[in-house]
C-alpha cells in the first residue's frame, strides 16, 4: 500500500492528484463480474458541527452478496471542503477502516467517482492507486459531465462525456428508476464496472455494497456522537450534488 499524507494546501492536493493519476491502470485485471471472492463497499458520513467523519468498509461475498465482515473508523475531517478534492477529506478514515478488515478484498466499490473527475482521479481511482486494489465508483449524481438520459430499463446506459471522451456511464439498475453514474477507478474497465454494478444491484437503485456501507457509517457516526440528536448534524458525504469526487 502506498502511504497517504494529507496535503497542506489546495495546490498541493491538486499536485498530488496529477502525480498519482499517472499510476492509474484501466486494464481489467480485477475479478470478473460475479466471480467468487470478496467485494468491499466503502462510504463516509460527516458530522459538520463536530468536524468528524465516519468511514465504513463492508465486505460481501461476491456471489451471494451476504455480508461477511464490517469495519469502521471515526476521526477528524482532515481537509477543507473543495469540489474535486473530496478524497482528501475521506482517505484517512477510509484507509483505517479498510486496514481493520481481516483480509484485503478482491474488489473495492466506492460511493463516488473514479476517472469521471476533472483530473481523472476521483476517490475510486485514488483508493485504487494507494491500495493496489481493483476499484470503481458508483455515484448518485454526476459532477459536471454531460449525458443523454438512458431509457429507464435495467441495464440501459448512455455515455458520460467530457467533450468526446467517455469518462463513465449513466446506468439504469432498476426499471423505472433514474440512473446511477459509474466510472472505472483502477485495474477495472468501464464495461466491467457496469457489469459489477448490475450484479451488485438486486432490487434497489444502489448496489448492495453502497447500501450496507452507507448504513454502517451513519451508525458509527451516531455511536461516536451519542449526545447529538439523530439526524441533526450527521449527513452522508454523498448527499451533496457536486462533491462526489
Amino acid at each position: 500500500m502506498t502511504a497517504h499524507t494529507t496535503p497542506g494546501s489546495e495546490a498541493e492536493a491538486v499536485a498530488v492528484q496529477l502525480a498519482l493519476r499517472e499510476r492509474v491502470v484501466l486494464d481489467g485485471s480485477g475479478p470478473a463480474p460475479g466471480a467468487p471472492g470478496t467485494v468491499v463497499g466503502v462510504d463516509v458520513a460527516y458530522d459538520d458541527a463536530r468536524g468528524l467523519v465516519a468511514a465504513a468498509a463492508v465486505a460481501l461475498d461476491a456471489v451471494t452478496l451476504e455480508v461477511t465482515e464490517r469495519a469502521t473508523a471515526v476521526g477528524p475531517v482532515a481537509f477543507p471542503y473543495v469540489p474535486g478534492l473530496l478524497a482528501f477529506r475521506e482517505l484517512p478514515a477510509v484507509l483505517t477502516a479498510l486496514d481493520r478488515l481481516s483480509h484485503p478484498p478482491d474488489l473495492l466499490v466506492c460511493d463516488g467517482h473514479g476517472v469521471a473527475h476533472p483530473r481523472r482521479f476521483g476517490l475510486a481511482s485514488h483508493l485504487g492507486v494507494l491500495t493496489g486494489l481493483p476499484t470503481f465508483g458508483v455515484a448518485k449524481n454526476r459532477f459536471r459531465f454531460r449525458h443523454e438520459p438512458p431509457p429507464l430499463r435495467r441495464g440501459a446506459h448512455t455515455p458520460l462525456l467530457d467533450g468526446d471522451e467517455e469518462v463513465g456511464r449513466a446506468l439504469v439498475t432498476r426499471d423505472g428508476v433514474k440512473p446511477v453514474f459509474v466510472s472505472a477507478g483502477h485495474r477495472t474497465t468501464l464495461d466491467d464496472a457496469c457489469a459489477h454494478t448490475l450484479h451488485l444491484s438486486r432490487g434497489p437503485r444502489l448496489p448492495e455494497t453502497t447500501r450496507q456501507a452507507d448504513r454502517l457509517c451513519r451508525q458509527a457516526l451516531r455511536e461516536a456522537t451519542p449526545e447529538a440528536t439523530s439526524g441533526s448534524n450527521a449527513r452522508s458525504a454523498r448527499s451533496t450534488s457536486a462533491a462526489e469526487l
